[in-house]
């Protein structure tokens, strides 16, 4: 269920763009039910300049989605609120792993480069002591 109604790559399948009529016949249900999901924040319509909802094909996608959930699969819609939601953080939790990993990526490319550009390969780009035998010790104030 993850990601089937989050996230396409294409704009035409976000623009809310469809009337509530149209809308309510390809997610299989009645006007009104669109208008209660909406209030209860299942799915947020956009406005028209005249005041009417617009949907978009993304929406559509949903509203199927919270229909199985409720017939299908017997969730009241609390329990439909709650799973989107929950989705919907772990689609934006995937999409910032994934950033930070492309990040991750190109930070060791960069080392990589740094590297072999260094005066002698192999070793740290910032010279440490090896031999080095400091030792520092910490002990924590006594209040007296």
């Amino acid at each position: 269920m993850v990601g089937q109604f989050t996230g396409s790559d294409d704009p035409a399948y976000e623009a809310k763009v469809l009337m509530i009529s149209v809308a309510a016949r390809m997610a299989g249900m009645h006007p009104q039910t669109l208008r209660q999901y909406d209030r209860l924040g299942l799915v947020q319509a956009g406005r028209a300049a005249g005041g009417g909802r617009r949907y978009s094909v993304r929406d559509v996608v949903l509203l199927r989605e919270v229909q199985r959930l409720s017939q299908d699969e017997g969730v009241n819609l609390a329990g439909v609120k709650r799973i989107i939601g929950l989705e919907r953080l772990l689609e934006q939790a995937q999409q910032r792993i994934a950033r930070l990993d492309a990040e991750l990526d190109a930070a060791y490319r960069r080392v990589a480069e740094l590297e072999s550009l260094a005066r002698f390969p192999g070793r740290d780009l910032v010279p440490t002591n090896r031999m080095s035998t400091a030792l520092v010790v910490w002990r924590p104030r006594r209040d007296r």
